[in-house]
């Protein structure tokens, strides 16, 4: 690689200055260098990226990464831990994974991050390997198996087929064992099951319709209107329709929909839904830049906005959303989570809170891996720099407009 990681990593520091660009911006006519929010973007998550990969493309995620734990943590959060790291990491870096025809700097970033990811994923499946991970031993790896594939169905030109036919065989050997081995439970975790079947179907293997079609007719029947699905039969006030709910039940739907026609339906509803609900995380931006820290698992910090990040990456934003307002709004939201103090330990792995080091924040079942779902907020770096989500002078968004006295359309539900 040309460029030098030790040059790299001593420039991170200074990202929060690089993405305080657009937010600053108050309106079209204070226009800021095209791509300055971009580098950001890609300079954090490649800081946020590199200890997991470069550890476990080596074999040495088990011994160098820390797993840090709440006080009442349950269970032995080491057998789950790695697994958590490299599935939700992927499942978030992904987009930017698959893109083309980039140069500079940003490509050799991302060529270094593609051959280790895939020499992860590789390590994580061999018997022989320091980082064999745990597949079928408790209910959680089923969990973070299924963002896993999210992953790599996000980007399967670069995660699927260059690896090894050996490395395929086993990923897919150990998917059917944790199908066998782990039965989720009565919520959203009926999606992680389905989201195995939709990846077995993709990569040509035999999946479960009837197992997928369970999991998308009780999300129908969960959904409780306006944008918002129960998590289960019960409501929680909390981020996972963005964590979790809305974006794998789109995926599962996809899929579903290349097996029978009739799930066109429920794809374009769902969709709709989504819209709905991006809108809403949006209106949730305080001018600041801040969000309610409400419900569970909130450490996982800038995941809480996946789906707002997939409607700007599959250009689905509502109609009430521009490119400029939900990058501005989402840059800002970046820069007061990533630059607090003690979001990074001094090797740059994460730590447990969610505005800096706040372990109190964090349930029993978070522990350093978990906290890897943050990448879910990066989705967008999908696009090309050229796209108007990179392109388009960034502008203030809903609630830094309403507080500043502009008049706005008023909000109204679906």
């Amino acid at each position: 690689m040309t460029l030098k990681r030790r040059d790299f990593i001593k420039a991170v520091p200074a990202l929060g200055a690089a993405i305080g660009l657009s937010h600053q911006v108050t309106g079209q006519s204070n226009r800021i260098p095209l791509a300055s929010d971009r580098k950001a973007w890609v300079d954090l998550l490649y800081k946020i990226s590199h200890p997991v990969l470069d550890a476990m493309s080596q074999g040495k995620l088990t011994a160098s990464m820390p797993v840090e734990v709440p006080k009442d943590a349950y269970g032995d959060r080491d057998t789950v831990t790695y697994l958590e790291a490299i599935g939700r990491l992927l499942a978030g870096l992904a987009p930017w994974l698959a893109l083309e025809d980039i140069s500079g700097e940003e490509a050799q970033l991302q060529q270094e991050l593609r051959e280790k990811a895939l020499l992860s994923i590789k390590h994580a499946v061999d018997p022989g390997s320091p980082d064999y991970i745990n597949w079928t031993k408790g209910a959680q790896p089923l969990v973070d198996g299924a963002f896993l594939v999210h992953g790599i169905m996000r980007a399967p030109n670069q995660l699927w087929e260059p690896l090894e036919a050996e490395t395929k065989a086993r990923l897919i050997k150990e998917l059917h064992a944790q199908k066998l081995a782990i039965k989720p439970f009565y919520n959203n975790w009926i999606l992680f099951g389905a989201m195995i079947d939709a990846f077995l179907f993709s990569v040509g293997e035999q999946g479960d319709l009837m197992r997928m079609d369970f999991a998308i007719k009780k999300h129908m029947e969960w959904y409780l209107g306006d944008g918002w699905y129960g998590d289960g039969p019960n409501f929680h006030l909390d981020y996972y329709n963005s964590y979790v709910i809305q974006p794998m039940l789109i995926q599962v739907l996809e899929v579903a929909a290349t097996k029978q026609k009739a799930y066109e339906a429920d794809l374009k509803e769902a969709k709709i839904r989504m819209q709905r609900f991006g809108r809403q995380l949006e209106l949730m931006i305080s001018p600041e830049g801040t969000y309610p820290a409400i419900g569970r698992s909130i450490c996982y910090r800038s995941g809480a906005f996946q789906p707002l990040a997939e409607l700007a990456l599959k250009e689905m934003l509502p109609e009430e959303l521009s490119n400029g307002q939900v990058r501005a709004a989402l840059t800002q939201v970046y820069t007061r989570l990533f630059s607090a103090k003690g979001t990074f330990d001094s090797n740059n792995w994460l730590q447990l809170g969610l505005a800096g080091h706040q372990p109190g924040l964090a349930e029993p079942y978070i522990s350093t891996g978990s906290l890897y779902l943050c990448s879910l907020g990066f989705l967008p770096l999908g696009l090309p720099a050229s796209h108007p989500f990179w392109t388009d002078p960034a502008e203030d968004w809903t609630n830094k407009k309403i507080w500043k006295g502009e008049d706005q359309k008023r909000d109204h539900a679906i």
